[in-house]
């Protein structure tokens, strides 16, 4: 198998040598999605950990982008989004007219965009964060609108967790596509709880976002090879 020709099924000479010629660029490509997840992952976790009155069972990642220091959390929204949209690029490079070709690449944009878009638009306080908040929920239009935006990311998240699977599964790889679909669940039901509002809700929806994103990664790593 030559380098970049992961598409099964038919495939034209001239194909072929497009996957060639693009490798070297489609492999960086790639990669931008593998080391989005971790980025986003370790200064999550930096912060939650060093931010004064921050509460992973109570609190949201997304309330990180608020008061001092707020800063970190904005661009990390945006740098890893960009690098989401990256990846998109390359995952619609490498997989061609193949199962998955089109939607896999078009749901890793749509995360990719939800992130970027939701950096600039600031979450709402509550539940006591950032210190000096009180514990009631507030509602503003920016708030709102930055949940729509990382709710739409998430699904689109979990959507690409199914339709990879449904690729690798289809190639042959079907132990690894079976760890995609439940990476797939484990964040549908953080996802879930999260938006239910119990205690433990935006612990859990971290959790299930770690486990898709870091599976998505890897897939994007193993197709770079």
């Amino acid at each position: 198998m030559s380098k970049g020709r992961l598409v099964t099924g038919p495939e034209t000479q001239a194909n072929a040598v497009r996957h060639e010629t693009l490798g070297g660029s489609t492999t960086l490509l790639l990669l931008a999605g593998t080391v989005a997840g971790p980025i986003f992952v370790v200064l999550a976790l930096a912060q939650a950990v060093l931010r004064e009155g921050f509460d992973p069972l109570r609190h949201a990642v997304s309330q990180l982008s608020l008061g001092d220091g707020g800063w970190v959390q904005v661009a990390n929204f945006a740098v890893t989004g960009l690098l989401m949209l990256a990846c998109a690029i390359g995952l619609r490079r490498v997989l061609g007219r193949g199962r998955g070709g089109r939607w896999a690449p078009v749901l890793i944009a749509v995360m990719g965009v939800g992130f970027v878009v939701a950096a600039f638009l600031p979450a709402d306080p509550g539940n006591g964060f950032p210190p000096g908040t009180g514990s009631e929920a507030s509602f503003s239009v920016t708030g709102m609108l930055h949940l729509a935006c990382a709710g739409i990311a998430f699904i689109a998240l979990i959507a690409a967790c199914f339709v990879l699977a449904s690729r690798f599964s289809r190639i042959g790889w079907r132990g690894w596509a079976s760890a995609g679909r439940t990476s797939g669940v484990l964040l549908a039901i953080g996802f879930a709880a999260a938006n239910s509002g119990v205690v433990g809700g935006p612990l859990a929806m971290f959790v299930g976002v770690v486990i898709a994103w870091l599976w998505v990664g890897v897939s994007a790593a193993r197709l770079a090879r």
